[in-house]
């Protein structure tokens, strides 16, 4: 019977001993995963990048007098100061939209961070750029919009992106008011 009873305490002891260490492994891999994390590449973070593009776009009176909307997806080059390099269109809905999206981003020059060990990184970062529709639509404001979608011409970059090596940015959307 002394023996039931030592053979019961040491299932209990290797049962209370394995949760320890699982529970320490638990914890010790949450920590590793928090340094893992890294820094937004915009000084500042997403917040403040948004509300710089946003305030540095300057939408054209060509873009509201065309009511033209769309997509700018741009790859660009810091490098350790945060100055950009090279700023190649990828993907354009039209060439009317590239303009004031590629100031704004040379407006931005000095405010990104890379990586410690690069000396050059690569970024993506695409714009959406729409307006806001009045609160009375009009025949005459959609036959403006498909107007513009017809004659649009779309810029596409057949350079192909090795994913690895760039990092991809959340899409800043603008938007602008149409004159009443």
């Amino acid at each position: 019977m002394s023996f039931m009873k030592v053979l019961k305490e040491t299932q209990g002891n290797k049962f209370i001993k394995g949760t320890i260490i699982v529970a320490l492994l638990m914890l010790t891999t949450g920590f590793a995963k928090a340094q893992d994390q890294l820094i937004f590449p915009f000084q500042g973070g997403v917040t403040i990048m948004n509300r710089f593009f946003k305030d540095s776009l300057t939408v054209s009176q060509d873009i509201i007098q065309k009511k033209a909307t769309g997509n700018v997806v741009l790859k660009f080059t810091a490098d350790v100061n945060g100055n950009i390099k090279k700023i190649i269109i990828y993907y354009a809905d039209d060439y009317v939209l590239t303009l004031p999206v590629i100031e704004a981003l040379k407006r931005s020059n000095h405010k990104w961070i890379i990586p410690d060990h690069e000396k050059l990184h690569d970024f993506i970062i695409s714009f959406s750029v729409n307006f806001n529709p009045p609160a009375v639509e009009s025949n005459a404001l959609a036959k403006e919009v498909y107007s513009y979608y017809k004659q649009r011409h779309p810029i596409v970059s057949v350079n192909q992106v090795p994913i690895d090596d760039v990092t991809l940015l959340p899409t800043v959307a603008v938007n602008y008011d149409l004159p009443q």
